[in-house]
């Protein structure tokens, strides 16, 4: 019994740890939950013929979980298929200590992930925000020419939260 007690116990610790890369994985197969391309970055194709007979409105969005403000620094941005843009989120630290955190990006309709091509991001890495700091942080991008027609507005929304165990306490 203690035999049969001891495989199951340790089963279950093998299938508990093999969870995170399994689910690493679907995620990446899926296209959802990513934070940046596969390599790590966004090659920007310098013979994008720009749209420039259509324009699609990027709405931002900013939503935090933390000690902080964050929003981004215009509400929305028209843009033409293929133009490179920059728009600004900015985050202030309102506690008296430095703090990690991390930006999640989610796109409304879902569809048109594929088509949001980020260049530079501050989401592709952690930031570190000292006591009461504040940040302009960029996100250049531009919407792929292969967009369906349909697709005239497309909301970029980043949720900004603290990264449990990297809290510093500060220096008194």
């Amino acid at each position: 019994m203690l035999g049969k007690l001891l495989v199951v116990a340790a089963l279950m610790f093998g299938f508990g740890y093999a969870l995170v890369p399994v689910y690493k994985h679907m995620c990446e197969m899926l296209g959802i939950n990513v934070l940046t391309q596969a390599d790590g970055t966004v090659a920007y194709d310098k013979n994008t013929q720009i749209d420039k007979s259509r324009t699609i409105t990027i709405e931002l969005d900013g939503n935090s979980q933390g000690p902080w403000r964050f929003r981004p620094t215009a509400r929305s941005v028209d843009v033409h298929p293929g133009e490179l843009t920059t728009v600004t989120y900015e985050v202030v630290n309102t506690q008296n200590r430095t703090v990690q955190a991390q930006a999640i990006p989610s796109y409304a309709p879902q569809s048109v992930t594929p088509h949001f091509k980020k260049v530079e991001c501050f989401c592709f890495k952690q930031q570190t925000l000292k006591a009461n700091e504040a940040k302009q942080m960029p996100v250049v991008f531009y919407i792929d020419p292969a967009l369906p027609r349909e697709v005239k507005t497309i909301t970029l929304s980043y949720t900004f939260f603290e990264i449990a165990g990297t809290q510093a306490v500060a220096a008194k």
